[in-house]
């Protein structure tokens, strides 16, 4: 079986096979790569993390979204959708929510003046930055959001998304018990269909919701299959973990035995520590779905030789100018990654190696665009090369300290005129113009 998963299943071509069984391969090998993942304990790390930060911050993250919900009148459904989410702790969880309601319901935010205030969302800002740091690498994205763009996103999420979810379940709630609806479900096979089509309900908003996770916290573009590639998997995971989870709640008495009272924290931290493994699961998911590249037998970090990361600035600097020169759209990270087929983490790379050396800049837009720093007139090729040669030398100044040879400083020497010679004065703008538009 370990030569299977190791060699076999990597060996086969996709290419020369049918639907079912490319399907059935792709997934082994998703299976593959998500067991071995969690093995090494990277996910494990950033999940207990998350308890540790949700425990902080969720009575004033459900303090913040109960004041908006307030304001729009469904501020009522706050309690049953919590109780919902610690369903699986039996009645420990109901004790738990409702604690956790008395705890908001107390909080007065006149006690704690615009310093409290601040600290409180600061405390709820910080919950979504964890995650988005979780995901991002997952997703392997090294550029986070700046602060504004933090502020802003995480708060639309906070003061919005609450209001959403709600209205959506209202809505739904209504529409089932009107006159129309209630007639359908007194015809057979209709009402049939409707109650097991209800049945499914939870699963359809839990999925939504793990979709709608995937799509906006990683700061790079999900498509929309990936991400729900994703939360399908991890809303049904999530819901039968529920049921399993409950199931251990029941026959775990002997943690009230040996624990007494912290019995209580000890499961809930628990099912948070599940529930956050099963949302980075989920995100894992997504990314290998979007980056198929990346499944591969052996986990090995994707390293660039000195060549290709010498070709990779050129095309990235080309197809900038080349938009820039023939007023065309923009590039952004994404829509380079989607152009030139490669992971996002060597485009970063290289754009991080571009705008250092003052060859690229970025606009004010999210996410950003990029253009020419300078007139791309006077960029000359030779100049561009060289900064990605000597990438990072400024920064840890090791040339001096390296030992020194005259016979191979000479070939060295030899080598950059040669290169000098090749590209002579030829500029980006040259390079533009004779390929054309």
């Amino acid at each position: 079986m370990g030569v299977f998963f190791v060699r076999s299943l990597w060996d086969v071509d996709l290419a020369k096979t049918g639907p079912f069984k490319t399907f059935i391969i792709k997934f082994l090998r998703l299976t593959y790569v998500s067991v071995r993942e969690l093995k090494q304990g990277e996910l494990t790390l950033r999940a207990m993390s998350l308890v540790y930060t949700t425990i902080l911050s969720i009575v004033p993250l459900i303090a913040v979204s109960f004041s908006v919900l307030k304001a729009f009148g469904v501020h009522n459904q706050v309690e049953p959708m919590l109780y919902n989410f610690l369903a699986p702790l039996g009645e420990n969880g109901k004790e738990i929510t409702d604690r956790i309601i008395s705890f908001v319901e107390n909080m007065k935010v006149g006690v704690f003046g615009s310093l409290g205030l601040a600290m409180l969302i600061y405390t709820v800002i910080s919950l979504i930055q964890k995650i988005e740091e979780a995901f991002n690498h997952i997703w392997k994205i090294k550029r986070p959001r700046t602060f504004a763009q933090r502020f802003s996103d995480y708060m639309s999420v906070i003061l919005i998304g609450p209001v959403l979810i709600f209205s959506a379940i209202g809505m739904t709630a209504s529409v089932m018990n009107t006159g129309i609806v209630q007639r359908i479900l007194s015809i057979e096979p209709l009402g049939t269909f409707v109650y097991y089509g209800g049945t499914l309900l939870p699963y359809v908003f839990v999925c939504a919701a793990f979709t709608f996770v995937y799509i906006f916290i990683p700061n790079t573009r999900v498509k929309l299959r990936s991400a729900l590639v994703g939360g399908i998997f991890a809303g049904v995971l999530w819901e039968t973990s529920g049921w399993a989870f409950a199931s251990f709640v029941v026959s775990s008495t002997k943690y009230t035995a040996i624990y007494s009272g912290f019995a209580i924290l000890i499961l809930f931290m628990i099912w948070l520590y599940v529930s956050w493994m099963i949302l980075l699961v989920g995100a894992e998911i997504s990314f290998y779905n979007q980056y198929p590249q990346f499944l591969r037998a052996e986990k090995q970090p994707l390293i660039l030789s000195n060549r290709l990361k010498e070709r990779l600035a050129f095309l990235v600097m080309f197809l900038i100018s080349d938009n820039f020169y023939h007023n065309r759209e923009h590039w952004t990270i994404d829509s380079l990654v989607d152009r030139l087929e490669m992971p996002v983490e060597s485009v970063q790379d290289i754009i991080v190696t571009l705008k250092r050396s003052g060859f690229i800049t970025e606009s004010g837009d999210d996410p950003p665009a990029y253009l020419p720093a300078r007139d791309i007139g006077v960029i000359k090729l030779s100049d561009l090369l060289r900064s990605v040669r000597t990438a990072e030398e400024e920064i840890y100044r090791m040339e001096g300290k390296v030992f020194s040879k005259a016979e191979i400083d000479r070939l060295f020497k030899g080598m950059d005129e040669a290169m000098d010679g090749v590209f002579g004065d030829m500029t980006m703008k040259d390079l533009v113009v004779s390929v054309g538009g």
